[in-house]
């Protein structure tokens, strides 16, 4: 039984709210971090990524970072201004990106269904990317970022939010500079009461993105219940925000990969890609089947199909194509064993498309790079029910909600 519960959102007003409402921290660098920060104080990044207005500090997770995140929390909370909710709420939060369109509930969630494993994962989580956001949870005293939650879906519960939305006003409606349109509603008493009873009714809730936010308030959690003598697992720091949208909602873009060195010749490489994969040469740049890839080299597009070498397993995470080419290319033919640590491997998100594979692979940056077919929401939750891993950078969500338009205080 999964467990929802209202909060009083620390949030800005609504003349501000395109202004205050930032990009997620980990999905830019420090510099484009700046850049979409550049000219406007009230960003929520100037919170998130503090080290923006620090450029003498080398080192992103030292303690001056975290107090700067603080005192522009504070200096946000005046200028723009944030105003805290009068009573506990829970928040229906839409977004629409082109034709697709996504319906979530904003809210707070059991630290102790995570820690249980009602709230299921998928992905290892990093001990420096974890000690940065408990450290910034712990100075700020908020959760300045919902996690991104999902779930089998519930018509009941679809039924009733899309019926409140579409005789209700929101709060909050506004497009981002990227073409996203963020609305965000508060739902009435009465029916918040019925989302929490069927809520309680779902087995599992599944992480889709933001393990690290999680896995920090888990943290955060267990500092905070050993400093208060009268804890009495009601206090806020109990519970972690995170939106919770139905899995036939979302959409999972491809993470691609780009190699930077082969250190052998292009003819050697093919020849040893032969063996477990049929190559074709294409103007195809994506696949549009599972075990396909296609793979760019030498400013030319190639079709790479898995043989009869691949065989399937009764795992989930044999069978995603991310291992597949991990296990069968990668790691076989270029020695890249671990793609966490390894170097010469990076990551391009879906959403940058196949001509920032091309842009690295012509500039010089790669040597080859390679577009995959998305993982499945079915493959997610599947994969998080038998209690397994999946590769790293397999998923890619779109659209991203925005931090700093509802803040957990905790």
């Amino acid at each position: 039984m999964a467990i929802i519960r209202p909060f009083k959102a620390l949030r800005p007003n609504e003349k501000v709210a395109h202004l205050v409402a930032s990009v997620p921290y980990d999905v830019v660098s420090r510099e484009e971090a700046s850049n979409l920060a550049k000219g406007n104080p009230l960003s929520f990044l100037r919170v998130t990524r503090a080290e923006i207005e620090m450029p003498e500090v080398e080192n992103v997770y030292s303690e001056d970072v975290y107090k700067k995140a603080k005192e522009n929390l504070e200096r946000l909370k005046n200028e723009a201004p944030l105003i805290v909710e009068e009573k506990p709420c829970i928040y229906v939060y839409r977004l629409i990106m082109g034709n697709h369109s996504q319906v979530g509930l904003a809210a707070t969630f059991s630290v102790e269904d995570y820690d249980n494993n009602v709230i299921k994962k998928h992905e290892k989580t990093r001990k420096d990317k974890e000690d940065d956001r408990t450290n910034h949870i712990l100075f700020t005293e908020a959760q300045t970022g919902p996690v991104f939650l999902t779930y089998r879906p519930v018509p009941n519960i679809d039924n009733i939010v899309n019926n409140f939305i579409s005789k209700s006003n929101p709060i909050y409606d506004f497009t981002a500079i990227d073409g996203i349109r963020h609305t965000i509603w508060i739902l009435t008493d009465d029916i918040s009461e019925v989302i929490i009873e069927e809520i309680s009714k779902v087995k599992n809730l599944y992480i889709a993105d933001g393990h690290h936010r999680a896995a920090s308030a888990s943290r955060v959690q267990k500092i905070k219940k050993a400093q208060n003598p009268h804890h009495t697992g009601d206090e806020e720091y109990n519970y972690f925000l995170a939106v919770l949208f139905p899995a036939n909602q979302l959409r999972i873009m491809p993470y691609n990969r780009i190699i930077h060195k082969l250190n052998m010749n292009k003819d050697d490489f093919l020849s040893k890609i032969k063996h477990n994969f049929t190559i074709t040469e294409t103007n195809q740049k994506e696949p549009v089947e599972p075990k396909t890839f296609c793979m760019y080299l030498n400013k030319k597009w190639y079709l790479l199909k898995a043989n009869s070498n691949i065989k399937t397993t009764n795992k989930v995470t044999d069978n995603l194509d991310v291992s597949i080419l991990q296990n069968y290319l990668l790691n076989p033919v270029l020695g890249i064993e671990d793609p966490r640590t390894d170097k010469n491997i990076d990551f391009i998100g879906g959403i940058r498309g196949t001509e920032e594979l091309e842009r690295h692979v012509n500039n010089g940056n790669a040597e080859v790079a390679f577009s995959l077919y998305p993982v499945t929401v079915d493959d997610l939750m599947n994969l998080s029910d038998a209690d397994e891993i999946m590769p790293p950078k397999s998923t890619w969500f779109e659209p991203k909600l925005r931090d700093g338009l509802l803040i957990h205080l905790i």
